[in-house]
């Protein structure tokens, strides 16, 4: 497997989410994870889809895992600000959420 097959899997889950198969969407991420832990993208991905199928966690987590891979991504701080929000978590919300508008300004 190669780093062309993490890709397609990312593309192929991309795709099932866009037709609401979020499970089979995490599948697929899942699968591109496992070929490249470190493909940032595939993390925000996969944070909606858990959000989708209702695992607040899994999503969280998934935030959490793509703001280490792509820290100056401010899409993905505001996703994870996002996310802490529906969480409860406030004043982590509002931490990522200044993280990601210090870095749209740098833009």
């Amino acid at each position: 497997m190669t780093q062309t097959d993490s890709k397609a899997l990312y593309k192929s889950g991309m795709g099932k989410f866009v037709r609401q198969d979020f499970a089979g969407a995490v599948e697929d991420f899942n699968q591109a994870l496992a070929l490249d832990p470190e493909f940032g993208d595939v993390y925000q991905a996969l944070a909606h889809a858990y959000e989708k199928l209702g695992d607040l966690d899994a999503a969280l987590a998934a935030g959490q895992r793509a703001a280490q891979c792509n820290p100056d991504d401010f899409l993905v701080h505001t996703s994870l600000s996002i996310l802490y929000q529906r969480k409860g978590l406030i004043p982590q919300a509002e931490s990522e959420k200044a993280i990601a508008a210090q870095l749209q300004h740098r833009r």
